[in-house]
């Protein structure tokens, strides 16, 4: 077992980015033999898994491909054995495997090898346009393009927390979008909302990241890099143009929660069923006036605790007179506590359009972050 899965990842390390889906493939099909490996990618919406190798996307909810994405779990369709394709909480797709039968620790192992295959597609996804291109049911806008681009990923998960997000309209979005950054004691999240339409609003939305992220590694604390990011709006826009945002820092540790709130997005705490939206000081957004101070505040989160952070696009999004954030948001957000992050903001984005009875108008982020509490430390560690 061993000796093949150091085979394999030796093979998928040597494999030219562009080409490790075929390595896997060729690799596994050989040493394990199988009848044939095929890798799907899940698309910009999360709406298709694509077959890498072309063909019809799988598009319809509850098939053996969606029930193992969904699920995170093996499943077998007649000589077809499905696992998900998955590395740190980062969900790209499903691999489909032929004529592997029933064998246990054979599921097991390959587990591992399509772990490793995670990992090397990761690895490889910025240094080709294969699998991003392969990945899209259709054209992004210019604008949809810088914003996918900004993201640092659409889910992570680390010791004691699993997150989530996802922008809408997905091959269209414009001035919406999230950022999120961990190491082993915090998890740092911006929501972030830039004015405008178009390449105009990506732009203004890029520079506040930008900013955020550049105060963040220089290890400013929250209301800093706030400040910076309001500065860095203000130089190049002169009140012109600003940015609303909802900036988060997570102490993986004790629970405590510092927040920034300098706009739309709008925070909610789901505790043991109930859904509570936390009174915050709402200060001007960046950029609006020069030298603005922010002020950070403090919440205690508890073990199970989930944070769902929404922009204006989904709170506010209205069918004739009636809008969303008026009763369905609570509701949904109460029925989807068990739902893992990505597929609670998935379902929740879904809802919303069913409302709607079709497409959003407007830009619309969706994030999700659940909290299990501290990580047992060595000292924890069963003797």
């Amino acid at each position: 077992m061993y000796e093949r899965l150091t085979a394999l990842r030796h093979a998928l390390v040597e494999a030219p980015a562009a080409g490790v889906a075929e390595r896997f493939t060729e690799f596994v099909t050989r040493r394990y033999a199988l009848a044939d490996a095929e890798l799907f990618l899940v698309d910009y919406r999360l709406a298709a898994l694509v077959p890498l190798r072309g063909g019809a996307p799988h598009t319809h909810p509850g098939t053996p491909t969606w029930r193992c994405f969904d699920h995170q779990e093996v499943v077998t369709d007649g000589q077809s054995t499905l696992l998900p394709v998955t590395v740190r909480g980062e969900r790209l797709g499903v691999v489909r495997l032929t004529g592997l039968g029933d064998d246990r620790e054979r599921h097991a192992e390959l587990a591992q090898a399509v772990l490793a295959l995670a990992h090397e597609l990761a690895a490889a996804w910025s240094r080709t346009d294969r699998y991003v291109a392969a990945a899209r049911t259709r054209r992004l806008t210019l604008a949809a393009e810088m914003q996918w681009e900004l993201l640092p990923g659409r889910a992570c998960a680390g010791a004691g927390f699993d997150l989530a997000g996802q922008l809408e309209p997905a091959y269209g979005v414009r001035g919406d979008t999230f950022d999120w950054a961990h190491d082993e004691a915090r998890v740092y999240l911006a929501v972030i909302n830039g004015m405008g339409e178009g390449v105009a609003a990506a732009m203004l939305t890029a520079l506040c990241t930008h900013a955020l992220r550049n105060a963040r590694r220089a290890g400013l604390p929250l209301a800093d890099a706030a400040a910076l990011a309001d500065q860095a709006v203000y130089g190049q826009y002169q009140g012109a143009q600003h940015v609303e945002a909802l900036l988060l820092e997570l102490d993986l540790v004790t629970g405590r929660l510092t927040v920034v709130d300098a706009g739309s997005p709008r925070l909610f705490l789901l505790r043991d069923g109930d859904l509570i939206s936390p009174r915050l000081e709402p200060q001007f957004p960046f950029g609006m006036f020069e030298d603005s101070l922010y002020r950070p505040e403090t919440l205690t989160l508890r073990p199970g605790d989930r944070l769902v952070v929404l922009s204006d696009g989904v709170v506010h999004a209205a069918r004739q007179a009636a809008r969303y954030g008026d009763g369905a948001l609570d509701r949904f957000l109460r029925r989807a506590g068990a739902l893992a992050p990505l597929e609670a903001v998935r379902s929740l984005l879904g809802d919303l359009r069913a409302f709607l009875g079709g497409d959003l108008a407007d830009d619309a982020v969706a994030v999700c972050l659940d909290w299990s509490g501290p990580a047992p430390g060595p000292a924890d560690a069963p003797a």
